[in-house]
C-alpha cells in the first residue's frame, strides 16, 4: 500500500507520535551537499540542535565526529524534558546520578555542549561533550532556549512536524540559516510558500524514493496507517513526502532543467496526460496545467501550473514563482472573472490537486 504524503503525518499527529529521529546517512548526505558547495560552510559556527534528544540523536552524534573537520566553533544541543521518553535502543550517555538531584529530572529539558578537549586526547569529538539540566523543559519557544537559538550561526533538525511552521518562523524571526527536515505539503503552507517565492528558503534533496526512514523512541501503534505500509520496518516509521528546507547554498538549485517545445512534448512526450493531446486551460486560472515538470514546454509565454514537486527540481535563475493555489497566494490578474470559492484549480468542472504557479524568467 503506498499512502498519500498526509497519512503517516496524520497519525502520528493524533496519537502524539510525530517526533521521529533522523538517520545518520541522510544527515551527512544532506550535510555533504552544502559543503560540496561551500567547503567553509561550518567553518568557526555555532551549530544550535534544538527539538534534538542528543542521548540517542544522529544530528549530535554527526556533528560530534566531525567537529574538527567541519571546523566549528561550538556545539549545542537540546532536549524536552518529556524525554521520559524511554528509547528502546538506548542512550549514548550515562548519567551522573550525582548531577542536580534535588530537581525533578522528568520536568527539565538538557543541554549539551561541545567546544573544546575535555579528555585531553588531543581531539575534540563525542567524549568531550558535556551536559547538564536546562532551568526550563526544554521547549524551543521559552526564553532560555530561544537565547540558545539568538547565540547560533545555524540551526539544524528535524522538528516535530506538527510544530513545523511555528519552528519555521522561530527561525526566521532570528534571521538564522538553517537546514530542517519537513514534509513537502508545507511548501503551500501560507507561512512557507512566501519564503519560497522570495527565496529566502529553499528546498534540497529528496528522501530516497520520496520517503524518509526514522526511529521512534515511542512505542508504535500498530493500528495506526504508516504501521501497515508494506514498506515498514520494524522500529523504523516510514514518512512519505519528506524533504529539507534550508537557506544554505547548495549547487543543484541552480542546475537549468533541460525542456522541450510545447510542440515536441505534444508529438514526443513520455506522459499519456500529454503526448498527443497537449494542454489545458484551468477554469479559474489564466494558465495552462502542466502535470508533471518534465513536460514544461521551453516556449510558453504564459502561466503555468506545475506540481509542487516541481520545486525539487526549482531554478531561480530560470523560473519565476508566480503564486500556489493551495493558499490563494496569486496575483488577482490571474484568477478569472467566474473564480470559485475555492482556490484550488479546476480543469473542466474537475478540481486538479494542489498547483505551484510559474513562468519563464526574462
Amino acid at each position: 500500500m503506498v499512502m498519500g504524503d498526509n497519512a503517516t503525518l496524520t497519525s502520528a499527529k493524533k496519537a502524539k507520535q510525530d517526533e521521529f529521529y533522523t538517520q545518520y546517512a541522510d544527515i551527512q548526505t544532506e550535510m555533504n551537499a552544502y559543503l560540496e558547495y561551500n567547503s567553509s560552510v561550518f567553518k568557526g559556527a555555532t551549530v544550535l540542535l534544538p527539538c534534538d534528544d542528543p542521548e540517542w540523536s544522529n544530528f549530535t552524534r554527526y556533528f560530534a565526529e566531525n567537529f574538527s573537520a567541519l571546523g566549528l566553533k561550538k556545539l549545542i544541543s537540546t532536549s524536552y524534558s518529556p524525554a521520559a521518553k524511554t528509547a528502546k535502543y538506548g542512550s549514548l550517555f550515562e548519567y551522573a546520578a550525582s548531577q542536580d538531584d534535588a530537581t525533578p529530572k522528568n520536568e527539565r529539558g538538557k543541554i549539551f555542549v561541545l567546544d573544546h578537549d575535555v579528555t585531553g586526547d588531543g581531539k575534540v569529538n563525542f567524549e568531550d561533550i558535556k551536559w547538564t539540566y536546562l532551568k526550563g523543559d526544554g521547549d524551543f519557544r521559552s526564553d532560555e532556549v530561544r537565547k540558545l537559538r539568538d547565540e547560533a550561526d545555524i540551526i539544524i533538525t528535524n522538528p516535530p512536524f506538527s510544530l513545523f511552521r511555528e519552528f519555521l518562523a522561530w527561525i526566521m524571526e532570528a534571521d538564522k540559516k538553517f537546514s530542517i527536515i519537513g514534509n513537502r505539503n508545507a511548501i503551500t503552507y501560507k507561512e512557507v510558500f512566501p519564503l519560497i517565492k522570495a527565496n529566502r528558503i529553499w528546498l534540497d534533496n529528496p528522501f530516497v524514493r520520496g520517503a524518509g526512514y526514522f526511529k521512534s523512541s515511542m512505542e508504535v501503534d500498530k493500528s495506526l496507517s504508516y504501521y501497515n505500509s508494506h514498506d515498514y520496518r520494524e522500529g523504523f516509521i516510514r514518512v512519505p513526502g519528506v524533504r529539507w528546507f534550508t537557506n544554505l547554498e547548495h549547487g543543484r538549485r541552480h542546475q537549468p532543467l533541460q525542456l522541450m517545445s510545447m510542440a515536441d512534448n505534444v508529438k514526443y512526450s513520455r506522459h499519456k496526460e500529454v503526448k498527443g493531446i497537449g494542454y489545458q486551460k484551468y477554469d479559474n486560472y489564466d494558465a495552462i496545467e502542466v502535470p508533471f515538470t518534465d513536460a514544461i514546454p521551453s516556449d510558453y509565454d504564459g502561466i503555468m501550473g506545475v506540481p509542487i514537486s516541481f520545486l525539487d527540481k526549482y531554478c531561480p535563475e530560470q523560473f519565476e514563482l508566480v503564486g500556489c493555489s493551495d493558499n490563494g497566494a496569486v496575483d488577482e490578474k490571474y484568477k478569472l472573472p467566474h473564480f470559485k470559492l475555492h482556490n484550488e484549480p479546476y480543469i473542466m468542472g474537475q478540481k486538479i490537486y494542489k498547483r505551484i504557479f510559474i513562468s519563464w524568467r526574462k
